[in-house]
């Protein structure tokens, strides 16, 4: 599969939100909305009006992967989906029911995704996997942006691409901090065929023009492979 490629909205400029986004339409393939409520993690971010009003003022043909940083996101990712997000993520640590929330986010028009925190092992999940659009793996600790890649979480990328592919699984597999030109490439060597990217991406002079970096470096990994 091509690669994905999702600037973050953590590393925008909160004071001019439309502007930020128009700055990728385009060249974005998904727009990453990080949303925390300062309980689950502790940092608190956007919230289901921010994402509406952003869902309403933004071009449809860009799809909102929607990363739920929340506590009970049985209770409240249905609402993000209905709101217009194309992809739905939300963390195992913090869901009493992670297929059952996959299946009603998925009769709730969006995809579902998996996310695995940086301390949290991968292989009690793999066999929740047919069941989800998306497993996210944490190559940060979930909370802030800006923070260093850890190139130990490649092992469960790597570990993630193996299963998904000897069960014929039909989901992307998505890493999440501290992606710049160089870490992309070594997570798309692991598996990796989504990728999170927010500093350098938002901190460029040029986002759209650093996004296009971005694929083109992963790009190389997936026509080799």
């Amino acid at each position: 599969m091509d690669p994905i490629i999702a600037p973050s909205l953590l590393a925008a400029d909160f004071a001019r939100l439309g502007d930020e986004v128009a700055r990728v339409v385009g060249d974005a393939d998904w727009l990453h909305v990080d949303v925390m409520d300062n309980h689950f993690v502790p940092n608190l971010t956007f919230g289901l009006p921010v994402v509406k009003a952003l869902r309403a003022a933004t071009d449809p043909a860009l799809p909102f992967d929607v990363h739920l940083m929340i506590e009970d996101p049985d209770r409240w990712a249905i609402g993000y989906a209905e709101a217009g997000a194309y992809n739905v993520t939300f963390h195992v640590e913090a869901a009493d029911d992670p297929v059952g929330l996959a299946k009603s986010l998925r009769a709730a028009g969006a995809k579902a995704g998996l996310a695995i925190d940086r301390d949290t092992p991968i292989d009690g999940y793999l066999d929740l996997l047919p069941h989800f659009d998306t497993l996210l793996v944490m190559t940060i600790k979930a909370g802030f942006g800006g923070q260093s890649f850890l190139p130990e979480m490649l092992d469960k990328v790597r570990r993630a691409r193996r299963h998904i592919d000897a069960g014929h699984l039909e989901l992307r597999l998505e890493i999440d901090g501290g992606v710049d030109a160089d870490t992309i490439v070594e997570a798309a060597e692991a598996g990796a065929d989504a990728f999170v990217a927010g500093t350098a991406v938002y901190g460029a002079a040029d986002p759209a023009a650093a996004i296009r970096r971005l694929r083109r470096a992963a790009g190389a990994v997936t026509r080799s492979a």
